[in-house]
């Protein structure tokens, strides 16, 4: 750890380049970095020799392509920091992803830039990514935008079509309440308005690029601000504890009383450590620290020390925007960890406020948030979070939400707590402490969902009972759901209404989903006719659904008719039967179809099980660490 308080002014300035994929970026640094002296010997000679091999001109962006999958593919698909130094100030270029299915890194990349870049293709104009990119700036907070108009050799260096083109750009940007700095038309293959102006342009008397980037704001300093230390870790050696983190806000020094957590734990700061050197008096924002406290006091990793007259916000209901990042939509109810800087907190969607729709930025009631969308959501927790609403241009209030396999989902800049209407339900999901990891570890195998459905007589309680059997035998930990079981107890009060019917593939899918969770196999046995009901079930239950077609045809499930039921519907008794006077909508693609008009129930039930063990199997890492 350093000895010396570094101010936040001394750091490096963030910038970061997005834009369109193939509008340019990578060019441009590439570009940008050559025309100001910052490549390494040598660098020009390696690039002007991949483009050669290739069959074309000097291509800049072989520069960042250090993967190989990038140069195959074209496209830039991790976010870069590359060092640059410009008239004595240093700044970090951030080379963030433009192809869609990368923007996730986009998120990480961009979060703690001052200021952007943004590449825009003057022959092609704004496009779809232009759009997402705009708005993750807002998202994020960065309010100092640079908009270069990149390829207007393409546009003749024609003044009235690159104005045309910077037009309807401000107009987007608008819409956002994002207003670009300036916009600089250039050619970043031929370093026109890059580092020096262009001859082609004579129009044209704003600042080159170069110029336009030392322009940018230093980073405002977070050192005045109250303190925030989140707790990393906390270690013991011989007979000290030390509180290590990173200062995130403010200052601190030595006999300061900080405030511990949402516990309010009080206690005093005893030392402030540091390795191979003498210990500090006091440190701020940016510096890695380790503290002693008094009295010896032990806090968990993510409490957030602060001082008492100066406390952050705490809620359990938080209004948050949402970047959504996972392929299927985000509805309601659905959980997740919300990561804020250190910590993790159990969190479930409460509501959709409001999405985004990308096609005009207006904002509009929606009961989901697709793919890639914008929203702003309410978050419960069933804890207090202590956190600092999100401010444009500041790193806080900067969450993350994360699945159960540790996969970023969504950016989730929090803005502030939910507030409460009246008459409405308050409700704080708790969560297991105990990891999914635990649980497969324990169960040697993995938690998951089968979803049976089939006509009346078709075989689906007979094969999971069977199944069931068969996996217990083999150490499976197995739970079956069988429709007529329901109806006697969860959901006696139904009737068989299509209404009804939903209700109780709800029902029935949000018990699988808890049992799931808790890392059993279910197996439910469910007629579940319509594609609609069995969709519902695949959202509520999420990873770990597979649907299994029980197919028999109607004559053969009459022929059996078990319980009578067919025999009824046709003389009345019964309406509303499946297959007689109400649909079935056999699944289009089920994960497992199975025959049963004819063979054996001995051979499905052996199909059946075997699948089940082959879905749940742990690889080969996850049952090393079993």
């Amino acid at each position: 750890m350093s000895q010396n308080v570094i101010s936040s002014q001394d750091a490096a300035t963030p910038i970061v380049i997005v834009g369109h994929v193939d509008h340019g970026k990578s060019t441009l640094i590439g570009r940008l970095l050559h025309d100001t002296d910052n490549l390494q010997e040598g660098k020009v000679a390696q690039i002007i020799e991949s483009s050669k091999k290739r069959g074309l001109k000097i291509e800049w962006s072989f520069l960042l392509d250090s993967l190989q999958i990038e140069r195959d593919q074209g496209v830039t698909v991790d976010s870069t920091r590359i060092p640059f130094l410009l008239g004595g100030r240093e700044f970090v270029i951030v080379d963030a992803p433009g192809h869609r299915q990368f923007l996730r890194n986009m998120i990480t990349g961009a979060a703690d830039a001052e200021a952007a870049v943004l590449v825009v293709d003057a022959a092609e104009g704004a496009r779809e990514q232009t759009r997402r990119h705009a708005m993750l700036l807002h998202l994020i907070g960065i309010r100092h935008v640079i908009v270069l108009l990149n390829k207007v050799d393409l546009l003749d260096f024609d003044q009235k079509k690159i104005e045309a083109v910077e037009q309807s750009v401000s107009e987007l940007l608008g819409k956002l309440d994002l207003e670009a700095a300036l916009f600089v038309p250039a050619s970043a293959r031929d370093g026109d308005n890059i580092a020096s102006r262009s001859e082609r342009m004579p129009w044209y008397d704003g600042p080159t690029l170069t110029e336009a980037l030392a322009q940018v704001p230093s980073p405002a300093s977070r050192a005045n601000l109250p303190l925030r230390l989140p707790v990393q870790d906390v270690y013991r050696f011989n007979d000290k504890r030390y509180v290590a983190g990173r200062i995130e806000r403010g200052r601190v020094r030595v006999g300061d009383t900080v405030i511990i957590g949402t516990q309010k734990t009080p206690a005093r700061i005893a030392s402030i450590e540091s390795w191979h050197t003498a210990p500090q008096v006091a440190a701020v924002a940016g510096q890695s620290i380790a503290v002693t406290l008094e009295p010896d006091v032990i806090p968990d990793r993510g409490d957030l020390l602060h001082l008492r007259e100066e406390p952050p916000v705490e809620a359990s209901r938080i209004r948050t925007r949402l970047f959504w990042l996972r392929q299927e939509p985000l509805r309601v109810g659905e959980s997740f960890k919300l990561r804020l800087a250190t910590a993790e907190h159990a969190v479930t969607v409460t509501s959709i406020d409001s999405v985004l729709n990308l096609d005009d930025l207006t904002e509009q009631p929606g009961e989901e948030v697709p793919a890639e969308g914008f929203a702003e959501i309410t978050l419960s927790a069933s804890e207090n979070v202590q956190f600092d609403p999100f401010v444009p241009g500041t790193a806080d209030g900067r969450g993350v939400l994360v699945d159960r396999q540790q996969r970023i989902v969504g950016g989730a800049p929090l803005i502030g707590p939910a507030a409460i209407a009246a008459g409405e339900k308050v409700i704080h999901p708790s969560a297991s402490t105990v990891t999914l990891q635990d649980r497969e570890r324990i169960k040697g195998h993995r938690g998951a969902v089968f979803w049976l459905t089939g006509l009346s007589g078709a075989g689906k309680s007979t094969l999971a009972r069977g199944a069931e059997a068969a996996l217990f035998a083999a150490g499976l930990d197995v739970t079956v759901l069988d429709g007529d079981t329901l109806r006697t107890g969860l959901c006696k009060d139904l009737g068989f209404s299509e209404v009804d019917r939903t209700e109780n593939v709800r029902r029935a899918a949000e018990v699988a989903r808890i049992l799931r969770d808790a890392g059993q196999v279910v197996l439910v046995a469910l007629i579940s006719p319509l594609q609609s009901d069995r969709a519902l079930a695949r959202q509520i239950i999420g990873e770990g659904f597979e649907e299994v077609f029980v197919d028999a045809d109607l004559s053969t499930c009459e022929q059996r008719d078990p319980k009578g039921l067919y025999a009824a519907a046709r003389s009345g008794k019964i309406s509303g039967f499946t297959g007689i006077d109400a649909p079935y909508e056999a699944p289009q693609a089920p994960a497992l179809h199975l025959k049963t008009a004819s063979g054996s129930a001995e051979n499905v039930i052996k199909t059946l099980a075997s699948f089940v063990k082959d879905a749940t199997a742990l690889s080969g890492a996850a049952r090393a660490r079993s």
